[in-house]
């Protein structure tokens, strides 16, 4: 007996393709992408001619632009963003690191400012050897990338 598996085609919403396996539930939680009352589908350790395996994201009715499409970079560097519009693709966003991240993520350090203050976290963004480091605005304090969680 042979299973088949498919994963339904989009008629409108973005496609994130190539994600690293194990990355895409954090994703999906970090920048609330089921949380936006769309259809999401999404695959796990999905085989992969260059990657091995991989994660895929489909957000339905749902168009990423390009500096949010960037944010992922943190995660998923080498990741494919592509916005469809009547089954077609119509935009594909090149990832490019983001210099700041407002808004997304929490800081970690809880005497922060920014735990108490009616201000959005504001993080800049650093590429170190083979980690990525944020550092926030409010407290100067450096985390990777690992550490930080959604803001709430």
């Amino acid at each position: 007996m042979t299973i088949t598996r498919t994963v339904e085609g989009l008629k409108n919403g973005t496609v994130i393709d190539h994600i690293p396996a194990g990355q895409g539930l954090r994703i999906l939680r970090l920048f609330k992408l089921a949380e936006l009352g769309e259809r999401v589908n999404v695959g796990f350790n999905l085989s992969s001619r260059h990657m091995g395996a991989k994660d895929l994201i489909k957000v339905e009715n749902v168009e990423l632009t390009e500096a949010q499409a960037n944010e992922l970079a943190l995660f998923a560097p080498k990741a494919t963003v592509n916005v469809i519009r009547d089954s077609e693709v119509v935009k594909k966003h090149k990832l490019a690191m983001p210099a700041t991240i407002e808004g997304i993520f929490a800081c970690p350090n809880s005497n922060c400012i920014s735990h108490v203050e009616p201000v959005d976290s504001f993080f800049y963004v650093s590429e170190q050897t083979n980690d990525i480091k944020l550092k926030c605005k409010y407290c100067e304090k450096g985390f990777s990338k690992d550490i930080v969680t959604a803001v709430e």
